[in-house]
């Protein structure tokens, strides 16, 4: 039986349990994407139909103009197939101080999507970019045959532009199936000379993302029996040192229709902020929430954040 999360943080220092201060504001676009990967905790498929609309984005713009200086971090499903996707960008121009773009890449090489790495580079957007090994097999597996191919013609677009050098992109590591990354360090460098010497590609950082036992991945655990043997294996792993930086602290993710969390993975497991009478909140209440020092929504799935070296949306914290 697992411990409970929060009193694995409360012993350690009640103020982990706790929201320190609103540093970046996750803006989940919907969960339209061309692809249906085997890990995707928020099941976002061709036939996703939670789509942010534009009266939802103008809220978000709203605020963002009140409160500059934040980070916004953009993500899906693929955000890029958000019908009001180009509107967004252009609107929320300089009205944080980094804006990333979480990008699985070979959308960009769909019909009709090929105008994607110029706008990216022209609105000065940070790439954020999924590539779960350097591998074709490994990638097809997990994403779809035909991923690897396109993923790596838009990474070297995106280079030609300038992405890697005067423009920030970063690459995104999950495993394929039920067990943690290895040393972010350590992949970051055998990324570096795999890309490189196979296809001259360049890249700034490397980001580790343990899988969250949630969506399309927590049916494949249950449906081979191994939904406990992976919450063990997180709960086995947990690291102290990595308890005092868990995103859900400085992040706030807000969903299609504008509900708020602590987290993306809170949304995708359906445990939104709330007030007192456990009415949840919408953006437009986000000006007064969350206080510093209120409590952060926790469950089994946290476990994810704190194993090894750690987990979060620029990964690893240890």
């Amino acid at each position: 039986m697992l411990i409970d999360f929060r009193e694995r943080l409360r012993e350690l220092n009640p103020d982990f349990c706790t929201f320190a201060s609103l540093q970046t504001l996750q803006v989940n676009l919907g969960n339209l994407c061309n692809l249906s990967c085997s890990h995707c905790h928020v099941t976002a498929s061709p036939t996703g139909s939670r789509v942010m609309g534009p009266e939802v984005m103008a809220k978000i713009i709203s605020f963002l103009t009140r409160g500059p200086g934040l980070i916004l971090d953009i993500t899906g499903g693929c955000p890029e197939l958000n019908p009001s996707f180009r509107y967004f960008i252009e609107q929320t121009a300089g009205l944080s101080r980094r804006r990333l773009l979480r990008s699985n890449l070979s959308i960009m090489m769909e019909k009709g999507m090929q105008w994607l790495p110029r706008f990216c580079y022209d609105q000065d957007l940070i790439i954020v970019a999924s590539l779960p090994c350097y591998l074709e097999k490994n990638v097809d597996r997990q994403r779809g045959g035909g991923v690897y191919d396109a993923s790596i013609t838009a990474l070297k677009e995106l280079n030609r532009l300038g992405y890697g050098d005067t423009h920030e992109l970063n690459l995104v590591y999950n495993p394929h199936g039920a067990f943690l990354p290895g040393s972010q360090r350590e992949l970051e460098n055998a990324y570096r000379v795999e890309l490189a010497e196979r296809h001259g590609i360049r890249f700034n950082n490397l980001y580790t993302i343990t899988n969250a036992p949630i969506g399309r991945f927590r049916e494949e655990l249950e449906k081979s029996g191994a939904m406990e043997r992976y919450l063990q294996l997180l709960e086995s792993r947990f690291n102290p040192e990595t308890a005092p930086d868990i995103m859900c602290r400085t992040l706030v993710s807000v969903d299609w229709q504008g509900f708020l969390y602590h987290c993306d993975f809170n949304q995708a497991a359906g445990i939104p902020l709330s007030d007192s009478s456990g009415t949840p909140l919408l953006i437009e209440e986000l000006d007064h929430l969350p206080s510093q020092g209120s409590d952060l929504h926790l469950a089994r799935h946290c476990y994810c954040c704190t194993a090894g070296d750690g987990s979060s949306c620029t990964g690893a914290l240890a």
